[in-house]
């Protein structure tokens, strides 16, 4: 018999039709909590993306199960301890979206640096030159970039801001050097938020990072200061931020990731005008959906043994 493998949250096209080959795959939605029990009963892996959460209430369902897939990077949705107690083996793929997500950063921040004026019919003169001397974006060079989380991809933002000549600060909980290859120097948080121009968060949700920026940490942001977070909504404290934004304690932010996700009405964040908010749209790329989504690879590789 074929290995029986449950699917949560969709697969790209091509790594889903290679798995149907490879095994027996039952798509059931995270949402549907009653389907999903009945065909973990059976489920020798399991694959899922950001919103499955793969608990020891959620194991105690799938005596059977062997490997958990995750198509994409973070791990913060499972539960890696009980994935051990029960011997089940979780792999990602932790390249997977690193230069999407870089891409994406630069686009929020000249979004909000520089922003563009589209014209799509003929205008007067008087209109036309009056874009060109009122409006003055943010130039890159020079600027300090603070990148706050020094993995995978704040080091591909870093390589990045250094080739568009800003001054590159990072901190991480981890000495992270060796893994540096570009000019950029490991500062304390307290300092990395007093200089950056653009502070980009990239740190994971574990426990002590939740509300990482807060009011007294948004408070040692300069007024100048644009804030870009596509890491983990729960990092920041998003009534802080929104008083720090109205208050014009921060000059910007560019918010992709929530908590919860979707925001509700309730979210401080929505209607200012100096924060520009995106649906968790970092890593949604062809090119980052479909590496992704070849987890399917080690889950048929594992389950092969």
């Amino acid at each position: 018999m074929k290995n029986m493998v449950v699917v949560t949250e969709g697969l790209e096209p091509s790594p889903l039709d290679w798995l149907r080959k490879q095994v027996e795959v039952v798509e059931c939605s995270w949402k549907n909590t009653s389907g999903l029990k009945e065909k973990l009963a059976g489920a020798d892996g399991l694959i899922v993306r950001t919103y499955t959460r793969v608990d020891e209430q959620l194991l105690s369902l799938a005596p059977r199960l062997k490997v958990v897939g995750r198509a994409g990077v973070g791990l913060d949705n499972i539960d890696l301890a009980a994935c051990a107690r029960r011997s089940v083996r979780v792999v990602s793929t932790p390249d997977a979206n690193t230069h999407a997500v870089c891409e994406y950063v630069f686009n929020l921040a000249a979004h909000l640096g520089r922003p563009l004026v589209a014209l799509q019919s003929p205008i007067p003169a008087d209109e036309f030159h009056f874009y060109r001397k009122t409006i003055r974006g943010l130039e890159l060079h020079g600027q300090t970039l603070g990148i706050l989380g020094m993995g995978r991809i704040g080091r591909a933002v870093g390589r990045v801001g250094v080739a568009f000549g800003m001054n590159v600060l990072y901190n991480d909980l981890v000495d992270v050097a060796a893994y540096v290859d570009f000019p950029a120097r490991r500062v304390s948080k307290d300092e990395l938020y007093g200089q950056a121009d653009i502070l980009t968060i990239h740190v994971s949700h574990i426990p002590g990072n939740r509300h990482l920026l807060n009011r007294s940490t948004l408070a040692l942001l300069r007024p100048s200061t644009i804030l870009i977070n596509t890491a983990r909504g729960e990092v920041i404290d998003a009534y802080a931020l929104a008083e720090a934004l109205k208050n014009g304690k921060i000059a910007a932010a560019a918010i992709d990731v929530h908590d919860p996700e979707p925001p509700g009405p309730d979210y401080p964040l929505w209607g200012l005008t100096n924060v520009l908010l995106t649906p968790h749209l970092a890593a949604r790329t062809r090119g980052a959906m479909e590496a992704m989504s070849w987890v399917v690879r080690d889950v048929v590789q594992f389950l092969s043994r």
